[in-house]
């Protein structure tokens, strides 16, 4: 169906880049998860529409591979749609283009969930007429990230109001902020993110204190390669975010960095 993909342009602003005048990975995510927040609301299916049913939407994974980041005044345009629909899960994907070609390609999945019981809702009650797209952007079948083994880094934050969304729990992207701000200095200045994963377990909200774990491992082989282009990874992190209060984990990650510009 050809309106099945929502097409999202967006130009580079000095509050969205970094200090060597680049989109910021983060921003980068929040920029994709606009569009299809917009995509979902020409639909009828945006979240303040499912409060009216006493339902949202959890984004349970997320995840982004890097190809260049773009600088501050550049527009970049951002393609999203449904991707496939499982019983419990509706997958999305995109694609990002800037000047220079294909700046980014990214996977999530999703839930409708529950608000009274924040059980999930089988995805027929709702996307039966949403349209989809059989085309997924990044292969990743979505199996479990692993956890870290041991505590290289380590750092806690507390949960800010301006964290929160219309859910009032943490908003996504501020998972793998925090998570990048366990990643040594060094690699934090030297390097870019070439992907971000994220397994999304459980919910935190104001007044928690997250503790942000990490262990550098080796970088796998294959990753930094997306449809035959190679970035090199010269960094990789397990991330666990957890409640301090009883080391509920809240999210896993995994972050791979690399010289990209």
């Amino acid at each position: 169906m050809t309106n099945a993909i929502h097409t999202k342009r967006f130009q580079v602003r000095a509050v969205d880049i970094d200090q060597s005048g680049r989109l910021q990975p983060v921003i980068f995510m929040d920029y994709l998860l606009e569009s299809a927040s917009e995509q979902a609301a020409i639909f009828g299916l945006a979240v303040t529409d499912l409060f009216a049913k006493g339902r949202t939407w959890v984004l349970s994974r997320f995840h982004v591979e890097f190809l260049h980041y773009p600088a501050w005044g550049e527009s970049v345009e951002i393609n999203t749609w449904p991707s496939d629909k499982l019983p419990l899960f509706a997958l999305r994907d995109f694609e990002v283009k800037d000047d220079q070609g294909i700046a980014a390609r990214a996977t999530s999945s999703w839930l409708i969930v529950d608000l009274a019981t924040r059980r999930p809702i089988r995805t027929s009650e709702h996307l039966e007429n949403f349209p989809q797209l059989n085309r997924r952007a990044v292969k990743d079948d979505f199996a479990s990230l692993p956890a870290p083994s041991r505590e290289d880094f380590r750092r806690e934050f507390p949960v800010f109001f301006s964290d929160l969304d219309l859910n009032r729990h943490v908003t996504a992207t501020v998972y793998a902020h925090r998570a990048m701000e366990t990643v040594p200095e060094d690699v934090l200045f030297g390097f870019r993110p070439v992907s971000i994963e994220v397994n999304f377990r459980a919910e935190a909200f104001y007044g928690d204190t997250i503790v942000s774990r990490a262990e550098r491992i080796e970088a796998p082989e294959n990753s930094g390669e997306t449809e035959n282009i190679r970035r090199p990874t010269l960094a990789s992190f397990l991330h666990r975010l957890s409640r301090a209060a009883d080391d509920k984990e809240l999210t896993l990650l995994q972050t791979s960095w690399g010289k990209i510009e």
